[in-house]
């Protein structure tokens, strides 16, 4: 199995970031980037990845914004039926928690989702957990670009919101929330690995 890792959006080049918009400013209580908070999810799961000899590719390493199109042609040359994509984000727009997404239709991606969604209850078992249950499973489904458009398997994750001051503070932007969120993503790549491939 080999996980295609995608950190969305730009990150920090030289303290300007990439990406128009996609932050929220808390003035004296810091700031957030999301393709910074991005950077340091995957990141995370690389270094874990690595230690565990489990196969993987960083889509976007770039810290300026790729285009959707280049993560899905990079993607792309991955074998299928072997590889998976993770798209790792966080969220905004006023809310709580966690979703999942994956393109519509009855996939591979469903069972993955699923799988996040569980592990994600585990690690925050007293934070939401976003659904959409009206095919069956917990994951939301939407035509985004790198999950219509990938020939494997995909799922994106939005943890927390980047708006939520009070998720912002506990989560989003301290050590051991950040530790947390790479930890479901990685036990949950650990639960396909052996469930799915």
């Amino acid at each position: 199995m080999i996980v295609l890792l995608d950190n969305g959006h730009g990150g920090l080049i030289n303290g300007k970031y990439q990406t128009p918009g996609k932050r929220k400013d808390w003035g004296d209580k810091g700031i957030i980037y999301e393709g910074e908070f991005n950077r340091a999810i995957v990141n995370g799961i690389i270094q874990e990845l690595t230690l565990l000899k489990i196969s993987y590719v960083n889509i976007a390493p770039e810290y300026r914004d790729v285009r959707l199109e280049t993560r899905v042609k990079r993607a792309n040359q991955y074998p299928a039926s072997k590889s998976f994509y993770l798209s790792v984000h966080s969220n905004a727009g006023g809310g709580s928690g966690s979703e999942f997404y994956t393109s519509p239709g009855d996939t591979k991606s469903d069972k993955i989702a699923t799988i996040f969604g569980e592990t994600y209850k585990q690690e925050f078992p007293d934070r939401r957990l976003r659904t959409d249950f009206s095919d069956g499973d917990l994951d939301k489904e939407q035509r985004f670009f790198v999950l219509s458009k990938t020939k494997m398997p995909a799922v994106l994750t939005e943890s927390f919101f980047m708006d939520n001051l009070e998720e912002f503070e506990n989560i989003l932007n301290t050590r051991e929330g950040r530790s947390k969120i790479i930890k479901y993503h990685l036990d949950s790549i650990l639960k396909v690995k052996s469930q799915l491939f």
